[in-house]
Formats: C-alpha cells, sequence, structure tokens
C-alpha cells in the first residue's frame, strides 16, 4: 500500500516554484534610507515593539549586524 502511494507521488508532476519578488532599486551614495523596521535587541532579549529607523529621524544612525550573535557558530 505505502509503495503504491510513493509511486502515485512520484509521477506528478512537481509545483512550478513561485518567482522570487523583484529586487528593490539599489541606493546610491548619500541617498536617504527607506524607513524600515527591525526587532530590538538587549542583552536581556528581545524588544517587545519593533525599532524604526523613523524613530530616531534627525540623529545619527549607525546599523551594526551581527549575523552570529546568539548563535553557537
Amino acid at each position: 500500500m505505502l509503495a503504491s502511494l510513493l509511486l502515485v507521488l512520484m509521477q506528478q508532476p512537481a509545483a512550478a516554484p513561485l518567482p522570487a519578488p523583484p529586487a528593490p532599486p539599489a541606493l546610491e551614495v548619500g541617498a536617504v534610507a527607506p524607513d524600515f523596521a527591525l526587532p530590538g535587541a538587549t542583552r536581556y532579549g528581545t524588544l517587545k515593539n519593533p525599532v524604526r529607523l523613523s524613530d530616531y529621524k534627525g540623529k545619527t544612525v549607525v546599523l551594526a549586524f551581527f549575523f552570529k550573535a546568539r548563535t553557537r557558530g
């Protein structure tokens, strides 16, 4: 029974993959960054509300990204 089910599943054509969304246009040097939101974090955990770039309008913002933070790597 299981073997016949596997044969039926293997004979069905695979679903076509969904097209990738279009990439946003590249920013030019000196251009104003678009508003975005990210989950904020402290050393004690994540913040309840996301942090938005627009929250810091008129201030200098440095975005640091540590891709291995809070991982075993």
